[in-house]
């Protein structure tokens, strides 16, 4: 029978893009094959993200544009999941009447089931049910992902930590871990088809295995995984500095594979915003954190997020976290503009601050962090870097693409790199979001540091 063709849509963060990959390997197993032409797909998805009022407006406004469509084509099937999904349930439905189904982050394993039930039924479904297991129901590479270098792996889903602003746990519950060897299993697999670097996934990695009893936690699944055959690099993302354990400083100078590279979301660098926000920590905790990381991995790449504007932000506030910024020195930033997000303490607090002042704030922000991460890649500008090969450049079609170990995005002229090598570049031009390198010709062996610096051997 001929396959029926389906158009994948993938918003937000990271754990998306796994959940958007294991309904791709759901879809092979009832017959569907991936396109990149949206007018020919017999079924469209959009894998959404509420952690952002921007991310929000930006499903609709995508759901308007489908509605033409289906008009043309009263055939077509259309599926809104993720977190938007989860958040609006029937909602969605009343709002975009052309949607066929609405499924939550816990309903993609019934995504087969789903899809027979709209045929069945000829109207709408809703499963937004949060019960069943966090295991994935398909392992291993789906047809867009062969030939890949990195892979994404959900290690946990959903969040205790109930941060005021945050609409995670009302939307991916609450903290549930995987087993370990679910885990394990599906990064050998993954290895075996050719991926060298895995990112291990959840809304706080750092309490993997504490909340389960698998009698497995978070530095020793690390352990775990660094024992794989044939696993080059290993980076895990995102880490809640509340959590941040000796153990897993330790394990950046103890494990082979475990780039050096961390992203410790601060969000704020005032401990009376920080109370606010309910992190459970202070910015002398925060400092406490980055100081140990340097002195395990003095080489370690630091990336952080910031939200500007929380209610009742002051100016001094805000320059309490411009100061933390410089003091620190991260290689970069992920800047937000604080939304009230639905069901959140948050949206119900007062002293909101103006969107001109949170504009403005967010501008300044901007300009240091931006100068500081150019500082820090001009720095590297005539070292040889060890780089992982991704692909093509994304804005150079003659040009390959790839991550260093600190995860320097590099991009290079060499026509003779593969997918999946690790190639040493020199660094020869340096931009904001990214370096230039040019390869090293070399006629005898290099070795590398931890950080992926190249030396002659």
């Amino acid at each position: 029978m001929e396959p029926k063709r389906v158009y994948l849509v993938t918003m937000g963060c990271q754990m998306n893009v796994y959940d958007s990959e294991q309904m791709e390997r759901i879809l092979e197993s009832v017959n569907y094959r991936p396109t990149s032409h949206m007018d020919k797909a017999d079924l469209i998805i959009l894998n959404t993200c509420s952690i952002r009022e921007k991310a929000e407006h930006k499903v609709y406004s995508y759901l308007g544009r489908l509605a033409r469509m289906k008009r043309r084509r009263p055939d077509l099937m259309i599926g809104v999941g993720g977190c938007v999904a989860q958040q609006e349930g029937c909602r969605l439905i009343e709002r975009a009447p052309h949607v066929d189904m609405v499924f939550g982050p816990f309903a993609v394993k019934r995504l087969a089931g789903l899809i027979g039930q709209v045929r069945e039924q000829k109207r709408p479904v809703v499963d937004v049910d949060q019960t069943g297991t966090v295991e994935p129901s398909h392992i291993g590479p789906s047809a867009s992902q062969a030939g890949r270098a990195t892979a994404f792996v959900t290690i946990m889903s959903g969040c205790d930590n109930f941060c005021t602003y945050c609409v995670v746990p009302y939307v991916r519950g609450r903290e549930v871990s995987r087993t370990p060897r679910g885990i394990l299993e599906e990064i050998e697999q993954l290895v075996a088809k050719g991926v060298q670097e895995v990112t291990l996934l959840g809304q706080n990695v750092n309490a993997y295995g504490l909340k389960n009893g698998h009698g497995c936690d978070f530095p020793t699944l690390l352990e775990k995984v660094n024992r794989i055959n044939g696993l080059k690099r290993l980076r895990f993302t995102t880490s809640h500095p509340k959590d941040l354990s000796d153990e897993l400083v330790g394990a950046f100078a103890r494990l082979e594979t475990l780039a050096p590279h961390i992203h410790l979301p601060v969000q704020c660098g005032a401990d009376r915003i920080l109370r606010r926000m309910n992190r459970g920590y202070t910015r002398d905790d925060y400092l406490a954190g980055i100081e140990k990381l340097r002195k395990a991995r003095p080489d370690i790449a630091l990336t952080s997020d910031i939200i500007v504007g929380f209610p009742g932000e002051e100016e001094r506030d805000f320059e309490e976290t411009l100061s933390l910024v410089e003091s620190v020195g991260f290689d970069n930033l992920y800047t937000f503009k604080y939304s009230d997000r639905p069901k959140t303490p948050a949206s119900r607090f007062s002293h909101k601050v103006a969107e001109a002042v949170k504009s403005e704030r967010f501008s300044r922000l901007l300009e240091l962090q931006t100068r500081m991460t150019l500082d820090k890649h001009r720095s590297l500008v005539g070292s040889i870097q060890e780089v992982l090969v991704e692909g093509l450049s994304k804005k150079m079609d003659h040009q390959m693409r790839g991550h260093t170990a600190c995860n320097k995005v590099v991009n290079f002229s060499d026509g003779a790199a593969c997918v999946g090598q690790l190639v040493p570049v020199k660094i020869v031009e340096a931009f904001s979001h990214s370096l230039l390198g040019s390869p090293v010709k070399h006629s005898r062996p290099y070795s590398g540091d931890k950080g992926g610096i190249l030396h002659a051997a």
